[in-house]
């Protein structure tokens, strides 16, 4: 990411971008609760639970104000769950993380805004899959329209539109994959994976075929290695479902940071290099 290494320091850019990972933690905080019951996330303001008083902007702030609060609600003493912190840091150490990435895989700063928001994106489906075992049009369906405009505009910057063909390609070959699996492999699939598959093609595509096959492909790998995990740990059984979602992102991240590392590695290996 040279066009950003002569402007600031890279720590720099890593230590603001995690601050302000902070903050959408805590708007995440509110889209993870909301979004699956159908609630707006504007209106009404964030209240406790129990004395619904308001929560105030000093009580708002990212992980600092849950530790000054010693997790308790100011007016009443209401326990605040940990978890509302935790998906702040969490937040933030992955927007630290995305910029960190951005400057090893050399990726041009004008991706940063889309891999910002597909790290925003992966926390909360994460989280509101594993709570309710469904990823919600209203956070699926745009991710369509945001990633494919950001690739446009990262694709005039960079006039490597050769790489808007290849997204192409990423959209309809992993978007077509998980829609054959829904189809054919009963109770395997939701529709809710479908939807996902194919923005998350097109923004591994525009990244690289490596990027594409690793991110693919690992959704599958981790997804078996945790299952086997659960199944030895007596957690789940063969039957059992497991929401899918979070390893299609956790295999999308693998790709876009490791995949052409672990793509050579598995040529040489292979010895098809």
């Amino acid at each position: 990411m040279t066009d950003l290494a002569g402007l600031l320091p890279p720590a720099v850019v890593i230590v603001v971008a995690g601050i302000f990972g902070t903050l959408i933690g805590s708007f995440l905080n509110v889209v993870i609760w909301r979004v699956p019951r159908g609630m707006s996330v504007v209106s009404p303001p964030s209240a406790c639970p129990r004395c619904e008083r308001p929560i105030a902007w000093y009580d708002n702030i990212p992980v600092l104000s849950y530790l000054a609060l010693r997790g308790r609600c100011r007016h009443c003493g209401e326990p605040i769950s940990a978890r509302y912190p935790a998906v702040e840091l969490a937040t933030g150490l992955a927007f630290a993380g995305v910029v960190a990435g951005a400057y090893a895989g050399g990726y041009p700063a004008i991706l940063l805004p889309l891999l910002a928001y597909w790290a925003a994106l992966s926390i909360a489906l994460t989280m509101i899959d594993l709570d309710h075992q469904k990823l919600p049009n209203v956070l699926t369906l745009p991710a369509y329209l945001v990633t494919a405009g950001l690739l446009v505009v990262a694709s005039v910057v960079t006039a490597e539109y050769g790489r808007l063909l290849v997204a192409a390609v990423g959209l309809i070959a992993l978007g077509g994959f998980y829609l054959v699996l829904a189809f054919g492999y009963r109770g395997g699939m939701g529709f809710g994976d479908v939807k996902l598959s194919g923005s998350l093609g097109m923004l591994l595509g525009w990244l690289g075929w490596a990027q594409l096959a690793v991110g693919g492909f690992s959704a599958f790998l981790v997804g078996g290695v945790v299952g086997v995990i659960l199944m030895i740990a007596q957690k789940a059984g063969r039957k059992t479902r497991i929401p899918f979602g979070p390893f299609m992102l956790i295999g999308a991240w693998i790709g876009v940071f490791a995949g052409p590392a672990i793509a050579d590695s598995y040529l040489a290996l292979t010895g098809l290099a």
